[in-house]
């Protein structure tokens, strides 16, 4: 469940059991499975719903005989497991998110070093998430993943080599880096901010054609990844940086230790770096202390800034942060419309962007088949979040995992269409 750090997580628990002989398999569809382990999510309350209804839906088939066991991991897991235990005693054990050879205990396993680098993917293989570090440092009012997560901690570049080289042998083209926060990357270990040199290995990897980068803290951002990002050309033109909002007062009291100010001309610089820059950015709508002037604070933001890429997160109230001590007076409802306004306002931004690129040829990356197309990304998209660009399937064949040149002829807000030149 949850976000794709989770997912990386999950493939390395898959490795490590089948690395000691046990048959095991993501999201089986088969129902011959005896033994159910659910990696949860506990960020906010949607996810933690979902999480707690696949407990109770597997809970509810083991009491019917047709599961043995129930193990739960992950963050919900980790925050709760108290509550969890006390509330759902048909599960078998609950772990947390650092327990994964007390899981492999359970089967009788043990934790394979020689396997650290080596995931069974879940998904094509000519992508990866790559998790560079664990774990956050930043006091955030409203996030609570320090509480499941703990502290910051980087791996080490060799090992983040070894294991790019290890996927580009399996046919991986693109890394995608994630972590809680990419630009802390390797504080602890080398004593100062490390993203750029760790760049600079994985863009000597062989086989790798695309590296996109997640997650970047904007407060203290090292503008060497800028530089980076500038003179290797297998590093994708795209950052992924969540400024959460748009309003200085707000910003404060989240104690994302910056101000509007600060972001605009953080933005502003790595553009002029970098023109054609694709940057994602995400936005809390709700947040305490949130009232109609610092909303519409942040929908100028949205319209001066231009974002290429958004997405919006309605405020959720997480008990033990820093957050939860304020009052949180907006409705769901309220939030939610707050929400909606701020994505009318990016789809215009997006449509118009997009009808820029008509009419250009792009490098296309082809992801999946569906509904009568193949659909794929450019440099400037990322997997499931971003726009992608459909080929007529009737008129082209492509293979999935390959590269092609694509011009596109037409654009709607988040899709644009297009056709495989030679």
């Amino acid at each position: 469940m949850g976000c794709s750090k989770n997912l990386v997580d999950s493939e390395v628990l898959l490795t490590q059991l089948k690395g000691n002989g046990i048959n095991a398999s993501h999201e089986s569809n088969t129902d011959d499975n005896n033994i159910i382990i659910i990696n949860t999510c506990g960020f906010i309350d949607n996810a933690k719903q979902e999480s707690i209804d696949t407990i109770l839906q597997y809970v509810d088939a083991k009491e019917q005989g047709l599961v043995e066991k129930v193990y739960v991991t992950g963050c919900l897991s980790q925050r709760y497991k108290d509550d969890l235990e006390k509330e759902i005693p048909q599960v078998d054990a609950f772990f947390g998110t650092q327990d994964l050879p007390a899981i492999l205990k359970k089967f009788k396993a043990d934790y394979k070093h020689e396997l650290v680098g080596e995931r069974l993917l879940t998904h094509s293989a000519h992508y990866a998430y790559m998790k560079i570090s664990e774990g956050c440092d930043r006091p955030c009012s409203f996030c609570a993943i320090p509480l499941m997560r703990g502290g910051h901690i980087s791996r080490p570049i060799e090992e983040l080599v070894k294991e790019a080289q290890h996927k580009a042998s399996q046919g991986t083209k693109e890394l995608l880096l994630i972590a809680q926060d990419s630009t802390y990357y390797g504080l602890d270990l080398y004593k100062k901010r490390n993203l750029a040199e760790l760049l600079r290995n994985l863009s000597d990897v062989e086989g790798i054609d695309w590296i996109r980068l997640h997650y970047a803290y904007p407060t203290g951002f090292p503008m060497d990844v800028i530089e980076v990002m500038k003179e290797r050309p297998n590093i994708c033109k795209y950052l992924d940086i969540p400024l959460q909002h748009g309003s200085t007062d707000v910003l404060k009291a989240m104690r994302r230790g910056t101000t509007r100010e600060k972001q605009e001309e953080l933005i502003y610089k790595i553009r002029e770096m970098i023109p054609e820059i694709a940057i994602r950015t995400t936005l809390i709508a709700g947040h305490p202390g949130e009232g109609e002037k610092e909303f519409q604070e942040m929908v100028d933001f949205v319209e001066r800034m231009k974002f290429e890429r958004l997405g919006i997160f309605t405020y959720s109230h997480e008990e033990n942060t820093h957050a939860f001590g304020m009052e949180d007076k907006l409705s769901q409802e309220e939030k939610q419309s707050r929400a909606n306004h701020l994505m009318e306002v990016q789809e215009q931004i997006s449509y118009d962007l997009n009808q820029e690129k008509v009419g250009k040829t792009f490098k296309v990356l082809i992801d999946k088949k569906e509904g009568g197309y193949f659909v794929g990304r450019t440099e400037f998209d990322s997997v499931e979040v971003d726009n992608e660009v459909l080929i007529d399937a009737s008129k082209t064949y492509c293979r999935v995992g390959d590269f092609v040149k694509a011009k596109v002829y037409e654009a709607s807000e988040f899709d644009l269409y297009a056709t495989v030149e030679d």
